[in-house]
Protein backbone atom coordinates (compact mmCIF):
# COMPACT_ATOMS: atom_id res chain seq x y z
CA UNK A 1 0.00 0.00 0.00
CA UNK A 2 1.29 3.48 -0.80
CA UNK A 3 0.17 6.96 0.08
CA UNK A 4 0.48 10.15 -1.92
CA UNK A 5 0.93 13.48 -0.17
CA UNK A 6 2.39 16.85 -1.08
CA UNK A 7 4.29 19.37 0.94
CA UNK A 8 6.11 22.62 0.36
CA UNK A 9 7.51 25.90 1.76
CA UNK A 10 7.87 29.30 0.07
CA UNK A 11 11.22 29.93 -1.60
CA UNK A 12 12.32 31.83 -4.70
CA UNK A 13 14.70 29.66 -6.77
CA UNK A 14 12.98 26.47 -7.95
CA UNK A 15 14.78 23.27 -6.88
CA UNK A 16 14.82 22.04 -10.48
CA UNK A 17 17.25 24.84 -11.32
CA UNK A 18 19.75 23.77 -8.66
CA UNK A 19 19.42 20.14 -9.71
CA UNK A 20 20.03 21.18 -13.31
CA UNK A 21 23.24 22.92 -12.27
CA UNK A 22 24.36 19.77 -10.45
CA UNK A 23 23.86 17.79 -13.66
CA UNK A 24 25.35 20.22 -16.17
CA UNK A 25 28.32 21.40 -14.11
CA UNK A 26 29.58 18.04 -12.79
CA UNK A 27 32.80 19.50 -11.42
CA UNK A 28 30.68 21.59 -9.06
CA UNK A 29 27.90 19.06 -8.44
CA UNK A 30 28.89 18.53 -4.82
CA UNK A 31 28.59 22.25 -4.13
CA UNK A 32 25.06 22.46 -5.55
CA UNK A 33 24.03 19.34 -3.64
CA UNK A 34 25.39 20.82 -0.43
CA UNK A 35 23.26 23.91 -1.02
CA UNK A 36 20.20 21.72 -1.55
CA UNK A 37 21.11 19.87 1.65
CA UNK A 38 21.11 23.19 3.53
CA UNK A 39 17.56 23.77 2.28
CA UNK A 40 16.55 20.32 3.45
CA UNK A 41 18.02 20.73 6.91
CA UNK A 42 16.41 24.14 7.28
CA UNK A 43 13.01 22.89 6.21
CA UNK A 44 13.22 19.99 8.63
CA UNK A 45 13.83 22.45 11.44
CA UNK A 46 10.91 24.55 10.27
CA UNK A 47 8.72 21.47 10.46
CA UNK A 48 9.38 21.31 14.19
CA UNK A 49 8.38 24.98 14.63
CA UNK A 50 5.49 25.64 12.22
CA UNK A 51 4.74 29.23 11.33
CA UNK A 52 1.65 31.28 11.88
CA UNK A 53 -1.44 30.74 9.83
CA UNK A 54 -4.60 32.69 9.20
CA UNK A 55 -6.45 33.69 12.33
CA UNK A 56 -3.42 33.30 14.61
CA UNK A 57 -2.03 36.35 16.43
CA UNK A 58 1.31 37.65 15.14
CA UNK A 59 3.92 40.04 16.47
CA UNK A 60 3.27 43.76 16.62
CA UNK A 61 5.86 46.53 16.82
CA UNK A 62 7.84 48.39 14.15
CA UNK A 63 6.66 47.93 10.58
CA UNK A 64 9.69 45.78 9.84
CA UNK A 65 12.91 44.47 11.36
CA UNK A 66 15.90 43.23 9.33
CA UNK A 67 18.29 40.77 10.98
CA UNK A 68 21.59 39.33 9.86
CA UNK A 69 22.51 35.68 10.23
CA UNK A 70 26.18 36.48 9.56
CA UNK A 71 26.42 33.51 7.13
CA UNK A 72 25.10 31.24 9.86
CA UNK A 73 21.77 29.43 9.87
CA UNK A 74 20.32 30.43 13.24
CA UNK A 75 17.14 32.44 12.78
CA UNK A 76 16.30 35.25 13.05
CA UNK A 77 19.88 36.33 13.83
CA UNK A 78 21.00 39.69 15.18
CA UNK A 79 18.94 42.84 14.61
CA UNK A 80 20.61 44.96 11.91
CA UNK A 81 17.98 47.65 11.33
CA UNK A 82 14.41 48.48 12.31
CA UNK A 83 11.92 50.74 10.59
CA UNK A 84 12.83 54.30 11.59
CA UNK A 85 16.50 53.52 12.26
CA UNK A 86 19.23 55.35 10.29
CA UNK A 87 20.57 53.56 7.20
CA UNK A 88 23.00 50.69 7.60
CA UNK A 89 26.32 50.32 5.80
CA UNK A 90 25.34 46.75 4.93
CA UNK A 91 24.07 46.72 1.34
CA UNK A 92 21.95 43.59 1.82
CA UNK A 93 20.28 45.11 4.87
CA UNK A 94 19.46 48.23 2.89
CA UNK A 95 18.15 46.24 -0.06
CA UNK A 96 15.91 44.25 2.29
CA UNK A 97 14.67 47.45 3.94
CA UNK A 98 13.84 48.96 0.54
CA UNK A 99 12.00 45.89 -0.69
CA UNK A 100 10.02 45.33 2.48
CA UNK A 101 9.07 48.96 3.04
CA UNK A 102 8.14 49.31 -0.63
CA UNK A 103 6.00 46.17 -0.52
CA UNK A 104 4.21 47.31 2.63
CA UNK A 105 3.54 50.69 1.02
CA UNK A 106 2.16 49.02 -2.10
CA UNK A 107 -0.28 46.87 -0.16
CA UNK A 108 -1.39 49.65 2.19
CA UNK A 109 -1.45 52.69 -0.11
CA UNK A 110 -2.91 50.98 -3.18
CA UNK A 111 -4.94 48.09 -1.75
CA UNK A 112 -5.65 49.28 1.79
CA UNK A 113 -4.05 46.28 3.49
CA UNK A 114 -1.97 46.81 6.65
CA UNK A 115 0.96 44.38 6.44
CA UNK A 116 0.62 40.80 5.28
CA UNK A 117 -2.01 39.86 7.85
CA UNK A 118 -4.18 42.95 7.33
CA UNK A 119 -3.62 43.97 10.97
CA UNK A 120 -0.18 45.59 10.97
CA UNK A 121 2.03 42.60 11.76
CA UNK A 122 5.74 43.38 12.00
CA UNK A 123 7.64 41.93 9.04
CA UNK A 124 10.75 40.06 10.16
CA UNK A 125 13.52 39.42 7.64
CA UNK A 126 16.98 37.86 7.80
CA UNK A 127 19.84 38.51 5.36
CA UNK A 128 23.25 36.81 4.99
CA UNK A 129 21.68 33.44 5.66
CA UNK A 130 24.12 30.56 5.24
CA UNK A 131 27.37 30.44 3.34
CA UNK A 132 26.91 30.75 -0.44
CA UNK A 133 23.18 30.17 0.10
CA UNK A 134 21.25 30.45 -3.17
CA UNK A 135 17.70 30.89 -2.03
CA UNK A 136 15.03 33.07 -0.44
CA UNK A 137 11.89 31.98 1.32
CA UNK A 138 8.95 32.79 3.59
CA UNK A 139 8.75 30.21 6.38
CA UNK A 140 5.43 31.21 7.93
CA UNK A 141 7.00 33.68 10.37
CA UNK A 142 9.72 35.54 8.47
CA UNK A 143 11.53 36.24 5.22
CA UNK A 144 15.03 34.82 4.70
CA UNK A 145 17.60 35.67 2.00
CA UNK A 146 20.92 34.20 0.98
CA UNK A 147 23.89 36.03 -0.52
CA UNK A 148 24.25 33.81 -3.58
CA UNK A 149 27.24 31.69 -4.49
CA UNK A 150 29.33 34.32 -6.31
CA UNK A 151 29.44 32.24 -9.49
CA UNK A 152 25.89 31.91 -10.79
CA UNK A 153 23.70 33.78 -8.30
CA UNK A 154 24.14 37.24 -6.80
CA UNK A 155 22.51 38.44 -3.58
CA UNK A 156 18.85 37.49 -3.30
CA UNK A 157 18.11 40.91 -1.85
CA UNK A 158 19.44 42.61 -4.99
CA UNK A 159 16.30 42.39 -7.18
CA UNK A 160 13.57 44.25 -5.29
CA UNK A 161 10.94 41.95 -6.76
CA UNK A 162 12.42 38.99 -4.84
CA UNK A 163 11.53 40.78 -1.59
CA UNK A 164 7.98 41.49 -2.79
CA UNK A 165 7.55 37.95 -4.09
CA UNK A 166 8.32 36.42 -0.70
CA UNK A 167 6.21 38.92 1.26
CA UNK A 168 3.28 38.22 -1.05
CA UNK A 169 3.46 34.55 -0.09
CA UNK A 170 2.66 35.75 3.43
CA UNK A 171 -0.30 37.77 2.12
CA UNK A 172 -1.61 34.74 0.22
CA UNK A 173 -1.22 32.57 3.32
CA UNK A 174 -3.45 34.99 5.25
CA UNK A 175 -6.04 35.43 2.48
CA UNK A 176 -6.81 32.84 -0.22
CA UNK A 177 -4.46 30.29 1.32
CA UNK A 178 -3.85 28.44 -1.97
CA UNK A 179 -2.57 24.95 -1.22
CA UNK A 180 0.88 24.41 -2.60
CA UNK A 181 0.25 21.77 -5.23
CA UNK A 182 -0.96 21.58 -8.81
CA UNK A 183 -2.91 24.54 -10.16
CA UNK A 184 -3.60 26.13 -6.73
CA UNK A 185 0.14 25.97 -6.02
CA UNK A 186 0.94 27.52 -9.40
CA UNK A 187 -1.53 30.31 -8.55
CA UNK A 188 0.28 30.75 -5.22
CA UNK A 189 3.55 31.27 -7.08
CA UNK A 190 1.96 33.43 -9.77
CA UNK A 191 0.29 35.81 -7.32
CA UNK A 192 3.69 36.37 -5.72
CA UNK A 193 5.16 37.20 -9.13
CA UNK A 194 2.22 39.48 -9.91
CA UNK A 195 2.71 41.77 -6.93
CA UNK A 196 6.49 41.50 -7.16
CA UNK A 197 6.23 42.91 -10.66
CA UNK A 198 3.75 45.55 -9.50
CA UNK A 199 6.20 46.73 -6.85
CA UNK A 200 9.14 46.84 -9.24
CA UNK A 201 7.16 48.82 -11.79
CA UNK A 202 5.82 51.17 -9.12
CA UNK A 203 9.30 51.97 -7.82
CA UNK A 204 10.52 52.57 -11.38
CA UNK A 205 7.44 54.60 -12.34
CA UNK A 206 6.76 52.37 -15.35
CA UNK A 207 3.54 51.71 -17.20
CA UNK A 208 2.48 48.16 -17.91
CA UNK A 209 3.41 48.67 -21.54
CA UNK A 210 6.93 49.95 -20.79
CA UNK A 211 7.88 47.37 -18.15
CA UNK A 212 10.24 44.47 -18.85
CA UNK A 213 8.06 41.97 -16.88
CA UNK A 214 11.11 40.04 -15.70
CA UNK A 215 11.19 38.43 -12.27
CA UNK A 216 14.65 38.31 -10.71
CA UNK A 217 16.48 40.50 -13.22
CA UNK A 218 19.97 41.01 -11.83
CA UNK A 219 19.88 37.83 -9.77
CA UNK A 220 22.26 36.03 -12.12
CA UNK A 221 25.89 37.12 -12.31
CA UNK A 222 27.56 38.35 -15.53
CA UNK A 223 28.44 35.50 -17.85
CA UNK A 224 25.21 33.61 -17.17
CA UNK A 225 22.91 33.68 -20.18
CA UNK A 226 19.83 34.81 -18.33
CA UNK A 227 17.70 37.95 -18.32
CA UNK A 228 16.00 36.85 -15.11
CA UNK A 229 14.44 33.84 -13.43
CA UNK A 230 11.04 34.20 -15.13
CA UNK A 231 9.50 36.34 -17.86
CA UNK A 232 5.82 37.06 -17.23
CA UNK A 233 5.31 38.44 -20.72
CA UNK A 234 6.96 35.50 -22.46
CA UNK A 235 7.23 32.47 -20.14
CA UNK A 236 9.91 30.05 -21.29
CA UNK A 237 12.34 32.73 -22.52
CA UNK A 238 13.98 34.09 -19.36
CA UNK A 239 17.18 32.08 -19.74
CA UNK A 240 18.98 29.65 -22.01
CA UNK A 241 22.34 28.82 -20.51
CA UNK A 242 24.61 25.76 -20.83
CA UNK A 243 24.51 25.27 -17.05
CA UNK A 244 20.94 26.38 -16.33
CA UNK A 245 19.38 24.81 -19.39
CA UNK A 246 16.41 26.49 -21.07
CA UNK A 247 13.60 28.14 -19.15
CA UNK A 248 10.91 25.39 -19.00
CA UNK A 249 7.85 27.51 -18.17
CA UNK A 250 4.78 27.08 -20.42
CA UNK A 251 2.84 30.15 -21.55
CA UNK A 252 -0.46 28.44 -22.47
CA UNK A 253 -2.73 25.84 -20.91
CA UNK A 254 -2.19 23.59 -23.94
CA UNK A 255 1.43 23.22 -22.79
CA UNK A 256 0.57 22.58 -19.11
CA UNK A 257 3.27 20.39 -17.59
CA UNK A 258 1.60 17.45 -15.89
CA UNK A 259 4.41 16.38 -13.58
CA UNK A 260 4.93 14.86 -10.16
CA UNK A 261 7.94 17.13 -9.57
CA UNK A 262 7.83 20.44 -7.71
CA UNK A 263 4.44 19.68 -6.11
CA UNK A 264 2.86 19.29 -9.50
CA UNK A 265 4.96 21.92 -11.27
CA UNK A 266 4.04 24.96 -9.17
CA UNK A 267 7.07 26.97 -10.33
CA UNK A 268 6.65 25.78 -13.90
CA UNK A 269 2.93 26.18 -14.59
CA UNK A 270 2.80 29.56 -12.86
CA UNK A 271 3.89 30.92 -16.24
CA UNK A 272 0.32 30.46 -17.52
CA UNK A 273 -1.46 32.77 -15.02
CA UNK A 274 1.59 35.07 -15.10
CA UNK A 275 1.07 35.58 -18.82
CA UNK A 276 -2.65 36.19 -18.23
CA UNK A 277 -1.86 38.98 -15.79
CA UNK A 278 0.57 40.58 -18.22
CA UNK A 279 -2.03 40.51 -21.01
CA UNK A 280 -4.67 42.00 -18.71
CA UNK A 281 -2.35 44.72 -17.41
CA UNK A 282 -1.35 45.86 -20.89
CA UNK A 283 -4.96 45.75 -22.15
CA UNK A 284 -6.32 47.69 -19.16
CA UNK A 285 -3.51 50.21 -19.57
CA UNK A 286 -1.78 52.59 -17.22
CA UNK A 287 0.12 51.14 -14.30
CA UNK A 288 -0.06 47.45 -13.49
CA UNK A 289 -0.54 48.05 -9.75
CA UNK A 290 -3.53 50.39 -10.18
CA UNK A 291 -5.06 48.57 -13.14
CA UNK A 292 -4.88 44.78 -13.29
CA UNK A 293 -3.25 44.72 -9.84
CA UNK A 294 -6.45 45.99 -8.18
CA UNK A 295 -8.41 43.26 -9.96
CA UNK A 296 -6.04 40.48 -8.90
CA UNK A 297 -5.88 41.74 -5.31
CA UNK A 298 -9.68 41.89 -5.08
CA UNK A 299 -9.86 38.32 -6.39
CA UNK A 300 -7.18 37.11 -3.98
CA UNK A 301 -8.91 38.58 -0.95
CA UNK A 302 -12.52 38.07 -2.01
CA UNK A 303 -15.06 35.32 -1.49
CA UNK A 304 -14.82 33.74 -4.95
CA UNK A 305 -11.66 31.69 -4.33
CA UNK A 306 -10.88 28.78 -2.06
CA UNK A 307 -7.56 27.18 -1.08
CA UNK A 308 -8.05 24.69 -3.92
CA UNK A 309 -9.22 27.02 -6.68
CA UNK A 310 -7.81 26.09 -10.08
CA UNK A 311 -6.92 28.41 -12.98
CA UNK A 312 -10.52 28.52 -14.22
CA UNK A 313 -11.83 29.30 -10.74
CA UNK A 314 -9.34 32.09 -10.14
CA UNK A 315 -9.99 33.47 -13.63
CA UNK A 316 -13.71 33.63 -12.78
CA UNK A 317 -12.83 35.46 -9.55
CA UNK A 318 -10.83 38.08 -11.47
CA UNK A 319 -13.70 38.62 -13.93
CA UNK A 320 -16.13 39.06 -11.02
CA UNK A 321 -13.69 41.45 -9.30
CA UNK A 322 -13.31 43.55 -12.46
CA UNK A 323 -17.09 43.82 -12.76
CA UNK A 324 -17.43 44.78 -9.09
CA UNK A 325 -14.76 47.48 -9.33
CA UNK A 326 -16.82 49.17 -12.03
CA UNK A 327 -13.99 51.15 -13.65
CA UNK A 328 -12.16 48.23 -15.28
CA UNK A 329 -12.81 46.80 -18.74
CA UNK A 330 -14.11 43.32 -17.91
CA UNK A 331 -13.55 42.12 -21.46
CA UNK A 332 -9.83 42.88 -21.09
CA UNK A 333 -9.66 40.40 -18.22
CA UNK A 334 -11.71 37.77 -20.04
CA UNK A 335 -9.57 38.10 -23.17
CA UNK A 336 -6.37 37.86 -21.13
CA UNK A 337 -7.37 34.47 -19.78
CA UNK A 338 -8.56 33.39 -23.23
CA UNK A 339 -5.08 34.29 -24.48
CA UNK A 340 -3.57 31.56 -22.29
CA UNK A 341 -6.31 29.01 -22.97
CA UNK A 342 -8.21 29.37 -19.67
CA UNK A 343 -12.00 29.72 -19.65
CA UNK A 344 -13.24 31.41 -16.46
CA UNK A 345 -15.59 29.06 -14.65
CA UNK A 346 -16.35 27.87 -11.15
CA UNK A 347 -15.27 24.30 -11.69
CA UNK A 348 -14.18 21.44 -9.51
CA UNK A 349 -10.73 22.26 -8.09
CA UNK A 350 -7.95 20.80 -10.16
CA UNK A 351 -4.76 19.62 -8.52
CA UNK A 352 -2.08 17.46 -9.95
CA UNK A 353 -1.22 15.04 -7.16
CA UNK A 354 2.12 13.35 -7.14
CA UNK A 355 2.16 9.91 -8.64
CA UNK A 356 2.18 7.16 -6.04
CA UNK A 357 5.53 5.85 -5.01
CA UNK A 358 4.71 2.65 -6.92
CA UNK A 359 6.27 4.20 -10.02
CA UNK A 360 9.65 4.04 -8.29
CA UNK A 361 12.07 1.24 -8.97
CA UNK A 362 10.67 -1.79 -7.18
CA UNK A 363 12.93 -4.51 -5.87
CA UNK A 364 12.72 -6.73 -2.84
CA UNK A 365 16.32 -5.99 -1.86
CA UNK A 366 16.61 -2.36 -2.89
CA UNK A 367 16.00 1.00 -1.18
CA UNK A 368 14.95 3.86 -3.46
CA UNK A 369 14.52 7.50 -2.45
CA UNK A 370 13.26 10.28 -4.68
CA UNK A 371 13.11 13.92 -3.53
CA UNK A 372 11.35 16.68 -5.47
CA UNK A 373 10.07 20.20 -4.97
CA UNK A 374 11.64 22.86 -2.79
CA UNK A 375 12.25 26.40 -3.92
CA UNK A 376 13.79 25.53 -7.28
CA UNK A 377 11.46 22.62 -8.07
CA UNK A 378 14.29 20.16 -8.69
CA UNK A 379 14.35 16.39 -8.33
CA UNK A 380 16.97 13.99 -7.01
CA UNK A 381 16.69 10.19 -7.09
CA UNK A 382 19.01 7.35 -6.12
CA UNK A 383 18.91 3.74 -4.93
CA UNK A 384 21.03 1.32 -2.95
CA UNK A 385 21.08 -2.42 -3.60
CA UNK A 386 21.32 -4.15 -0.24
CA UNK A 387 24.10 -6.46 -1.31
CA UNK A 388 27.75 -5.50 -1.11
CA UNK A 389 27.13 -1.76 -0.74
CA UNK A 390 28.84 -0.43 2.40
CA UNK A 391 25.59 1.34 3.35
CA UNK A 392 23.59 -1.88 3.24
CA UNK A 393 24.01 -2.91 6.87
CA UNK A 394 22.67 0.32 8.35
CA UNK A 395 19.90 0.51 5.75
CA UNK A 396 18.76 -3.04 6.56
CA UNK A 397 18.46 -2.08 10.23
CA UNK A 398 16.50 1.06 9.38
CA UNK A 399 14.14 -0.69 6.98
CA UNK A 400 13.52 -3.38 9.56
CA UNK A 401 12.12 -0.92 12.09
CA UNK A 402 10.31 1.57 9.80
CA UNK A 403 6.58 1.18 9.24
CA UNK A 404 5.71 3.65 6.47
CA UNK A 405 1.99 3.30 7.10
CA UNK A 406 2.24 4.53 10.67
CA UNK A 407 3.92 7.82 9.75
CA UNK A 408 1.74 10.84 10.57
CA UNK A 409 0.90 13.02 7.57
CA UNK A 410 0.39 16.80 7.75
CA UNK A 411 -0.88 19.41 5.30
CA UNK A 412 1.26 20.64 2.38
CA UNK A 413 3.49 23.66 2.97
CA UNK A 414 5.02 25.85 0.24
CA UNK A 415 8.49 25.05 -1.06
CA UNK A 416 9.15 22.04 1.10
CA UNK A 417 10.34 18.79 -0.40
CA UNK A 418 8.31 15.68 -1.21
CA UNK A 419 9.91 12.27 -0.67
CA UNK A 420 9.03 9.01 -2.42
CA UNK A 421 10.31 5.98 -0.51
CA UNK A 422 10.55 2.39 -1.70
CA UNK A 423 11.90 0.35 1.18
CA UNK A 424 12.36 -3.10 -0.32
CA UNK A 425 8.87 -2.95 -1.84
CA UNK A 426 7.12 -1.01 0.93
CA UNK A 427 6.25 2.35 -0.63
CA UNK A 428 4.93 5.77 0.41
CA UNK A 429 5.04 9.42 -0.61
CA UNK A 430 5.57 11.82 2.29
CA UNK A 431 6.15 15.51 2.94
CA UNK A 432 9.52 16.38 4.42
CA UNK A 433 8.05 17.72 7.66
CA UNK A 434 6.53 14.27 8.22
CA UNK A 435 9.79 12.35 8.07
CA UNK A 436 10.87 10.52 11.18
CA UNK A 437 14.52 10.50 12.25
CA UNK A 438 14.89 7.05 10.70
CA UNK A 439 13.43 8.18 7.37
CA UNK A 440 15.70 11.21 7.34
CA UNK A 441 18.66 8.93 7.90
CA UNK A 442 17.52 6.71 5.01
CA UNK A 443 17.34 9.77 2.76
CA UNK A 444 20.78 10.93 3.90
CA UNK A 445 22.29 7.53 3.18
CA UNK A 446 20.70 7.03 -0.24
CA UNK A 447 20.58 10.44 -1.87
CA UNK A 448 23.82 11.98 -3.18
Amino acid sequence: MSRTRHCSLHCFVPPYLLQQLALTVPEEADRWRRLLAIDEDLRLRRAQAPGVRRGVAVARGPAWVVHTAGTGTDLPGEVARRAGDPPSEDVAVEEAALGISGSLALFEEVYGRSSYDGAGATVSATVHFGKDYVNAFWDGTQLVFGDGDGRVFDRFTKPVDVLAHELTHAVTEHTAGFVYEGQPGALNESVSDVFASCLKQRLLGQTALAADWLIGAGLFLPGVRARGLRDMAAPGTAYNDPALGQDPQPAHLDAYLDTTDDNGGVHLNSGIPNRAFHLAAVAIGGSSWEGAGRVWFAALTGDHVTPRSDFAGFAAATVAAAAALGDVDVSAVEEAWAGVGVTPSVSAPTTRPAAPAADLLAATDRVVVRRSGGFAGQTSEAHVDLGADPRAGELRDLVGRIDLHRVAVSAPQPDRFVYDFDLCGDQATLCEQDLTDDLRRVADLVLP
